[in-house]
């Protein structure tokens, strides 16, 4: 078997998991972050179905259920924190997982697990590539030599860099599904009454605020928005202040926990803002020796409750497919592709309603959604409502790495 020289762009979720595989069949993987070191910050997010048994078959399951956030589940409230409808933990097809973490504790369990066999370069980014049918020429932004690898995987995010250089910013930003929707993300002390249900409060003009636990140790409110206009776009090139005084102005009617949650707003050093979308490449996430995974690639947006399991996955087959080809690098990327695509789809679809039904645009749309998520969960019709969630939706390929740790 040929010894691949692979360069990750992304020390997320995806690019460290697709490390672990890889080196453990044997190839030399480098990560690069444009983060000057380990970023440790962001939401929550499910692992669900097969994204749970990789972790296992990574040998983390065991640290990674250390750092769950022991949610019990989602209820829907009103401004008089009554219960309108609740969805409890359960089999992993509602609104929590079995598993529920903080994306910077799985970040670092995965960057724990990784280290002692893959080369990481923090504070670094791709400049330029030039590829041949042999490989890849890659020319960094900080300093790092340029280098020649066999493969270059962009496991970069939505705002991907390397789809950008690898299909050109015309089509990697049409590839940019707009849902129409922005989040802002932060945290505030934990206070006893935070008994570890999530609560998700409707307002009018199609706003929202979902408000999670963390472990009994930091409580995290996110606001959301579907605006008619275009002052979001405008205020992500802004500083931090000036973002935060525009979420301010929007939720200053508000009466549910109104100054926990806007001064909080106003102290916290952990905030951050984004776009909600999906990304859909009409001819697939790989081009040549170049692929892409996760939301860089197939970015089912955070309201599916999907994106971490499709990158776990992903990695796993693309790394099963490239050491199963080491010697046509191309046919395994085309490989990955066409194993991934159906459970992408799948995973893109979003339910019905979504993301309009959580932001009502009246109070009489409010009382509306309140009633259906009432009736859903008092009926036991969850799955009826949002459909099974895909996430052991294949047939997960076998690959042979070498033999894997159990935890």
């Amino acid at each position: 078997m040929t010894t691949l020289n692979v360069l990750i762009s992304g020390a997320g979720i995806a690019g460290p998991v697709l490390a672990f595989f890889l080196s453990q069949a044997g190839h030399k993987v480098t990560i690069i972050e444009r983060s000057p070191t380990p970023r440790l910050g962001g939401q929550s997010v499910d692992i669900r179905g097969h994204g749970i048994s990789l972790v296992r078959r990574m040998g983390v399951e065991a640290a990674v259920r250390s750092h769950i956030t022991n949610e019990k589940g989602m209820m829907f409230v009103d401004d008089l924190n009554r219960n309108k409808g609740a969805f409890p933990v359960g089999d992993g097809k509602g609104f929590t997982s079995e598993v529920e973490i903080m994306r910077g504790h799985l970040a670092s369990v995965f960057y724990d697990a990784t280290k002692d066999d893959v080369e990481y370069v923090f504070g670094e980014c791709v400049k330029t590539i030039k590829e041949d049918t042999d490989g890849v020429e890659v020319e960094f932004e900080n300093g790092l030599p340029s280098r020649r690898v066999d493969v270059l995987v962009g496991c970069d995010g939505l705002g991907s860099r390397t789809r950008k250089l690898a299909f050109g910013s015309e089509i990697s930003n049409a590839a940019i599904n707009d849902l129409g929707l922005w989040s802002c993300f932060y945290t505030i002390p934990y206070q006893p009454e935070d008994d570890g249900w999530a609560r998700w409060f409707l307002l009018p003009l199609r706003r929202s605020i979902l408000f999670r636990p963390d472990n009994k140790k930091i409580s995290r409110p996110s606001l959301s928005c579907m605006p008619e206009d275009d002052r979001f776009d405008k205020v992500m090139k802004a500083d931090v202040n000036t973002q935060k005084a525009l979420w301010t102005e929007l939720f200053s009617d508000l009466t549910w926990k109104k100054d926990r949650l806007l001064d909080g707003l106003q102290q916290t050093d952990e905030f951050y803002m984004q776009k909600v979308a999906q990304i859909k490449l009409p001819n697939g996430w790989s081009k040549g020796r170049i692929t892409l995974v996760g939301d860089a690639g197939y970015s089912p947006s955070q309201v599916t409750g999907m994106g971490t399991t499709l990158a776990i996955v992903g990695a796993y087959i693309l790394a099963g497919e490239l050491s199963k080809n080491t010697d046509d690098v191309p046919a395994a990327l085309q490989a990955y592709q066409i194993g991934m695509k159906d459970f992408v789809d799948r995973a893109q679809k979003l339910p019905p309603g979504v993301p309009w039904i959580l932001h009502p645009k009246s109070a009489w749309g409010i009382w509306l959604a309140h009633l259906i998520f009432g009736f859903v969960s008092w009926s036991g019709l969850a799955n009826l409502f949002g459909g099974e969630p895909p996430a052991s939706g294949m047939d997960l390929p076998e690959y042979i790495f070498r033999e894997e740790i159990q935890s």
